[in-house]
């Protein structure tokens, strides 16, 4: 097959949502429909004593949350499927951030009962800025909540977007019957039932049809006419050409834990997503059927596998074939690395595969080459653009609790920085090593790796530090000796040894700025 032919097949997408909205069910159950799965571990029941197949890491299995992006793949009616589920936490969307510098499409989950919530809106506009196409999945109808023209309002509102609905629900909570299916113009019923596995459903192909009147009866029918009157007169007509260029959003109601509306969604999302599209980089457009191989690095993860140490950089293919066993450039590194192993995901699972293409997602295994940004090609010098670093927003020192694992600790820390989920900084002046971070809660999850993945121990102690700033200057300079000098208590280097100026408040930073004008302050360690 031609890699033309694979490109079409591919649909690569992200996941996201305000924690809690109900995000890594709806990708189990897209898993399920796909018959990538047989049986769905509900993530917060009690009663079965299983997690969500996309939440391998120990921690996201105890606390009920995605903290790290997991990629998964599968088939769906001759269409190759990668879905990215990111974390909904704010505290860790710098990896979702990344994470959408990857994805060509994007399905954002609404819980019913509380609408558009502040991470929602922070990623929306992320994906409007990035101009990704959108599709919305208002999620537990089986649950109360508002009214549906409500909600569809406050999307408009709330996130900007021009709204078109594809299906619209028939009652909702403990009133709900079933959803009618606008884009295939059909009804089906809802009954609960057995959650985990995909049951038989009821379907009508009239609104008319005088059983599903008879099931409904007359006030509900009624009701439901007049809906679809007003979505007729109100919302635009969805067009394909349009949802692609980012300019309408089509809407899908459901309840993912309940396996209701996620085969509607899922049958219209292969025949309206985009194929891979073109990315930019800093010195051209690159289109994913050119015949020469480039990717970048959107994410790093340590130890997918505790018992192996293995470290893997999740890469995804823009243009060309990535095959095993090739030499490839790494462009930062100017030298050629070539890959034994390349593997595609399962959530933690992984098989070793021989060729891969445009879309896809491949995870190589490093030691120690990569960082978050990097470029693979066949041999041409290209730096992709929009890979976001970040500037963090809390700090605080790192103490090693246990003196006989300080080897441990301290690959720990340094392998775990590599992800990119914190940044490490060394005082210069005593040589404590702090960690900066975007969420307080990254400190739990770095405490809990270190100790279950490293065995080493570690306690935090609060910094007060405003801000980190990258120095650039001429340092044979007067100024920038003057800086090193006075400021000697809040400078520090980061891992690649860059010099960083901790400043503690915001006034202090401004009178430095303004006293040394001749330096350069940078508030991302990319400049």
């Amino acid at each position: 097959m031609n890699i033309s032919e694979e490109i079409k097949k591919r649909r690569t997408f992200g996941i996201i949502s305000h924690p809690d909205a109900g995000k890594t069910t709806l990708t189990e159950k897209l898993l399920l429909y796909g018959g990538a799965i047989q049986e769905a571990g509900a993530v917060k029941s009690n009663k079965i004593k299983k997690s969500a197949t996309s939440d391998f890491m120990e921690i996201e299995r105890q606390r009920g949350i995605s903290v790290a992006t997991s990629v998964i793949a599968f088939t769906y009616k001759n269409k190759k499927i990668n879905i990215l589920d990111t974390p909904g936490h704010k505290d860790f969307a710098e990896d979702t951030f990344r994470t959408l510098t990857a994805v060509d499409s994007v399905i954002v989950v609404i819980d019913v009962s509380k609408g558009v919530e502040e991470q929602t809106e922070k990623l929306v506009e992320v994906c409007r800025m990035r101009n990704i196409p959108i599709i919305v999945f208002i999620n537990k109808l089986d649950r109360e909540g508002k009214d549906a023209f409500d909600l569809l309002d406050e999307v408009e509102k709330k996130l900007g977007l021009n709204v078109t609905p594809l299906s619209i629900p028939i009652g909702m909570g403990y009133d709900f019957r079933g959803i009618y299916n606008i884009w295939k113009q059909n009804i089906k019923l809802f009954k609960d039932e057995k959650k985990q596995m995909i049951g038989e459903k009821k379907i009508f192909n009239s609104i008319e049809d005088p059983v599903f009147k008879n099931i409904i009866g007359d006030e509900k029918h009624k009701t439901l006419i007049e809906e679809l009157e007003l979505i007729q007169g109100v919302y635009p007509h969805f067009n394909k050409q349009k949802f692609l260029e980012s300019k309408i959003q089509p809407v899908f109601f459901g309840s993912a834990l309940n396996n209701f509306g996620i085969e509607e969604l899922l049958d219209c999302f292969i025949e309206i997503a985009p194929e891979p599209l073109p990315k930019f980089t800093n010195e051209r457009t690159v289109k994913p059927e050119e015949k020469k191989f480039t990717g970048f690095v959107f994410k790093i993860h340590a130890n997918m596998d505790p018992k192996h140490r293995d470290r893997l950089a999740f890469v995804k293919i823009v243009s060309g074939k990535f095959e095993r066993n090739i030499p490839y450039l790494h462009v930062r590194q100017d030298k050629k690395i070539k890959f034994s192993s390349p593997n595609a995901f399962f959530a933690e699972k992984k098989e070793i595969i021989d060729v891969s293409f445009p879309g896809d997602i491949v995870g190589l295994h490093d030691t120690g080459n990569f960082k978050i940004g990097d470029t693979l090609t066949s041999g041409e010098k290209l730096q992709f653009k929009g890979i976001p670093s970040f500037s963090p927003e809390y700090f605080r020192y790192i103490n090693n609790e246990d003196p006989m694992k300080a080897k441990q600790l301290s690959k720990g820390i340094n392998q775990l920085m590599d992800e990119g989920v914190a940044q490490l900084f060394n005082i210069n002046f005593n040589g404590r090593k702090v960690i900066g971070t975007v969420g307080a809660l990254q400190y739990e999850v770095i405490q809990y790796r270190l100790l279950h993945e490293y065995g080493a121990k570690c306690s935090f102690e609060n910094l007060k530090v405003h801000k980190a700033c990258w120095i650039e200057g001429d340092v044979k300079s007067n100024s920038y000796k003057e800086f090193i000098r006075i400021k000697q208590k809040f400078l520090a280097k980061d891992k690649d040894d860059n010099l960083v100026f901790l400043a503690d408040s915001a006034f202090s930073l401004q009178m430095t700025i303004e006293k040394y004008d001749t330096l350069k302050f940078h508030f991302t360690s990319e400049f």
